[in-house]
């Protein structure tokens, strides 16, 4: 179902009967494409497939992540078919690749379906998950929907990410899922949103700058926020600050 209005629509894809049902139309734009890939066959395969069709180029070939890195792509690639298998043992791969070729649309190709492993990545920024077993013209389809701009996903994947959201909205709302803070932690926050630095909490709390940072890194983690603006903007959404400022008023009158 593609909604033709919307720049990131959705390409729910069933069997490989409704593609021979509804075949779409060669794209008139030249579409640059860069494989990332371990297994030569694979490399070689899309080589061939994309080598039949008038739009679709590929213009760089890699089999690690390490030389993914140092591409130079001018002019820019429009779809990018990375391995899943070269994700293994990282955790910052997606946005390392969406910060270093922003035009660049992901598609990742794995050999199993994971729930977690799936959500997270269309979470990082990828526009689609293919099996490895994908038949050529339905990955000849999938590039071309991806390369225009929208995101291809699968009906399993789709209910996948769905039931993602749900449990987080219930954990936004779910008292009893939030975590847990000490009054230490609340006092550092409510100095935090009232934009004071380490040095000066450290003071006021009467302990040393890098117990403060320390203490910002566990809180970082309990939250899932990277920074300050993000706690700030966290606390603002749950009215954590509310909190806060309660548990800092002990160690304010002290």
């Amino acid at each position: 179902m593609t909604d033709s209005n919307s720049k990131h629509s959705l390409e729910l894809v069933s069997p490989q009967a409704q593609l021979e049902s509804s075949m779409p139309a060669r794209s008139a734009q030249s579409v640059r494409v860069v494989i990332a890939d371990s297994q030569s066959i694979y490399r070689v395969g899309m080589q061939k497939i994309f080598s039949a069709e008038q739009d679709l180029h590929i213009v760089a070939q890699v089999d690690k992540l390490d030389t993914l890195r140092t591409l130079s792509l001018d002019p820019p690639a429009d779809v990018l078919i990375l391995e899943g298998n070269l994700l293994i043992g990282t955790t910052d791969a997606i946005p390392e690749i969406v910060g270093l070729f922003p035009e660049i649309k992901i598609i990742v190709q794995t050999a199993n379906s994971d729930e977690n492993h799936t959500v997270e990545l269309y979470r990082k920024g990828v526009r689609g998950i293919i099996p490895r077993s994908i038949s050529p013209e339905l990955l000849i389809r999938c590039v071309r929907k991806i390369a225009v701009g929208e995101t291809w996903i699968d009906n399993q994947s789709v209910n996948w990410v769905i039931e993602a959201y749900r449990a987080q909205a219930v954990a936004l709302t779910d008292p009893r899922l939030q975590p847990r803070l000490s009054a230490k932690e609340l006092s550092i926050i409510a100095l935090i949103t009232q934009g004071k630095r380490n040095k000066e909490i450290a003071f006021q709390l009467g302990t040393t700058e890098q117990v403060i940072k320390n203490y910002l890194r566990k809180i970082y983690e309990k939250l899932g926020v990277s920074d300050r603006l993000e706690l700030a903007l966290y606390c603002l959404h749950h009215q954590l600050d509310k909190k806060a400022r309660e548990a800092a008023k002990p160690a304010a009158e002290a």
